[in-house]
């Protein structure tokens, strides 16, 4: 257990500093780095001359020895009472605001529409400091039965529940605040860790085969630059994230490798080489400059998406496809023509290989049904 100690160190004009030592150190509620100090702002003379002197000296020494029983009493429990009041009264919703304005792109809309679930659970209000597994757990729990009032659910007094997979996500960002209002020592207890995530269901990826793709590709788009973008995805595998964020000065060549881009993922901060096809780089037209992006203007929207369904529309696909489904056309296509799964594991930019693997069930699935096809009157 951390022992609190008073000790003094000399200063200016013959006085003693007080400050309180920690030892093993606590991690600071500010920093969250480990601390062993903590100044108190009180002094004592060295050789008080005066009374006056002597009874400052005697009642510093008094406040100070119960600072440092309180605090000793309070490192027992967790509970540093250093804390800044300010941060102890931050409340959840107010904090978890301001991690989702950090964010960029489409993880951006996804957390701000995690922000409006939160604040209808906790519609008052709740400090991080008042946060307990069991309430974590009833929000977790909320989620799995919370209605979509979004969009055109919102005004159906019966709106159906938001999917699972839905839930899974807005509640692991739920934890990633909790995570990181522990680094940040706004909470006392790494939440987080006490409580279990949701288990996601398994859901059937949709992809586009090559003819569909290719279907596309001759389909006009209303607006041109997401069927760019849709069509570079498709050849390269890249996220709506890190495709809205690249510049020319991450799109390079080399007579041994040819075009590739080397990138930080938006997703995973993980840094990549990718290769390019040639393909893929004619739809990019005149480069830019190097600061400049290779997509301008290409926005993650409600709007915009309308643009992507119209055009799929349009080319006669009734699948339900949605931008990051062309990054599952790139998988899937690459495996089913023959590319090994730890190439496209590390193409996509996939960590484990168990996520990639997911593709791998989908060309089994296709096979199946392939093999079905030819039948005979017997």
């Amino acid at each position: 257990m951390t022992k609190v100690t008073l000790r003094q160190k000399p200063i200016s004009k013959g006085r003693q500093t007080l400050y309180l030592d920690y030892y093993p150190p606590i991690p600071n509620p500010e920093t969250g780095k480990l601390t062993r100090r903590e100044f108190l702002s009180l002094f004592v003379y060295d050789k008080p001359k005066t009374p006056l002197d002597k009874q400052h000296n005697k009642d510093t020494q008094v406040l100070a020895a119960n600072i440092r029983a309180t605090r000793q009493l309070e490192v027992q429990n967790k509970q540093y009472g250093f804390l800044p009041t300010s941060q102890r009264d931050t409340t959840l919703n107010a904090y978890y605001t301001e991690l989702a304005a950090k964010r960029e792109g489409s993880n951006s809309a996804n957390w701000k529409s995690s922000l409006y679930f939160l604040n209808q659970f906790f519609d008052e209000g709740i400090k991080l400091s008042q946060l307990t597994a069991p309430i974590c757990n009833d929000y977790k729990a909320f989620l799995l039965t919370a209605p979509n009032q979004r969009g055109k659910d919102k005004e159906k007094k019966n709106a159906t529940p938001i999917s699972r997979n839905t839930a899974v996500s807005y509640f692991n960002k739920f934890k990633a605040t909790l995570k990181q209002a522990y680094k940040d020592g706004l909470l006392q207890t790494d939440l987080n860790k006490n409580i279990q995530a949701i288990k996601p269901q398994e859901t059937q990826r949709e992809y586009l085969t090559l003819e569909e793709l290719q279907t596309l590709y001759s389909t006009p788009c209303s607006l041109p630059i997401i069927k760019q973008a849709a069509i570079f995805s498709a050849l390269t595998g890249l996220r709506f994230s890190d495709i809205q964020k690249l510049t020319w000065s991450e799109l390079q060549q080399s007579q041994a490798e040819g075009y590739y881009i080397q990138f930080r993922q938006q997703k995973t901060k993980g840094v990549e080489v990718l290769p390019v096809p040639e393909q893929a780089i004619l739809l990019l037209g005149e480069r830019g400059k190097p600061e400049a992006k290779a997509f301008p203007d290409l926005q993650y929207s409600a709007y915009n998406n309308s643009f992507l369904k119209d055009w799929i529309k349009a080319a006669g696909i009734t699948k339900p496809i949605t931008f990051h489904c062309f990054r599952h056309t790139y998988a899937t296509l690459q495996l089913s023509l023959g590319t090994d799964i730890y190439t496209v594991s590390k193409m996509l930019g996939h960590r484990e290989l168990k996520t990639t693997q997911v593709y791998a069930k989908v060309i089994d699935k296709a096979k199946r049904e392939a093999a079905g096809k030819i039948k005979l009157s017997l």
